[in-house]
């Protein structure tokens, strides 16, 4: 992997990490245009390592949302009531895909990191998107309007609903963020209190995430990919996570899921076109 390719792979996380429409699914394709002839150990490297520049944006949200980080900190250490009730929400949120990922991760491996099943999780996921944003666009629809719930209303029944809905997205192409934040729709939060729980979840889902694919991948990216690189993605992927989060709280507060589910439509038809030829 150059200099080049990370740069292009760092981008591509940064920028679609917490945007509703699939990081990994959008690496795996970059992953296609760059290596197309990966095989064997150094496809495993890079599909690991697909996982672990994840990092950067772990990173990027950490600064962004230090003063809730702090305060969940605090709180379990009983010096935060409001931040201990949070963090004790995302911990009920993390727990299902806690216990599903380690189990699934060969199989979606082995089945799941293609484009093809990348664009069915990209459609499929348009469709609940906009079924979603209609509901909501209706009075009192799900109990959910512009003045709904802020994070201190989130029960753990709601937070555990959520997580449960973040399994999905262990399906390349679906999008833990569009889960996530459709989760915190149908729980009522508002659109912008629904996104931050997701950028908060999105902080233990990727660190856990990336942390198993390091201590279970490790040598074979060693053995396969050079450190520079790896870091210099991860750097790149930091930088424009944290622009990408800014802008999507703003934009979703004023316009909701709306241009997500069209892209999404659109990249999955362009896919299927690109591959329907090919065995």
């Amino acid at each position: 992997m150059s200099y080049g390719d990370a740069l292009v792979y760092g981008l591509v996380e940064g920028v679609t990490e917490f945007l509703p429409i699939s990081s990994t699914g959008h690496l795996v394709l970059a992953k296609e245009v760059l290596a197309p002839g990966a095989v064997d150990e150094r496809a495993e490297a890079l599909n690991a390592y697909l996982i672990v520049i994840q990092a950067g944006a772990i990173f990027a949200v950490t600064l962004i949302y230090r003063k809730q980080v702090w305060s969940i900190l605090l709180g379990f250490f009983g010096l935060d009531p409001r931040g201990r009730r949070l963090g004790t929400n995302l911990l009920i949120a993390f727990l299902p895909a806690a216990m599903l990922g380690p189990f699934l991760d060969d199989l979606i491996e082995s089945y799941l990191l293609y484009p093809r099943p990348i664009a069915c999780a990209l459609f499929s996921g348009a469709i609940l998107m906009y079924w979603v944003e209609r509901k909501r666009k209706k009075e009192n629809s799900f109990g959910m309007s512009d003045s709904g719930k802020s994070l201190d209303d989130l029960t753990a029944r709601s937070s555990l609903l959520v997580g449960f809905l973040q399994c999905f997205a262990m399906w390349p192409g679906t999008s833990r963020s569009m889960m996530t934040i459709v989760g915190g729709y149908l729980v009522g939060l508002k659109r912008a209190k629904a996104a931050e729980f997701s950028f908060l979840l999105g902080l233990i889902t990727l660190t856990a995430a990336a942390a198993y694919k390091s201590m279970t991948k490790w040598e074979v990216m060693q053995a396969n990919l050079e450190i520079g690189p790896v870091l210099f993605g991860c750097l790149i992927a930091g930088a424009s996570a944290a622009t990408s989060v800014v802008w999507l709280v703003g934009y979703l507060a004023r316009r909701g899921l709306g241009i997500f589910v069209w892209y999404r439509i659109l990249l999955a038809a362009i896919i299927l076109g690109f591959y329907f030829w090919q065995p």
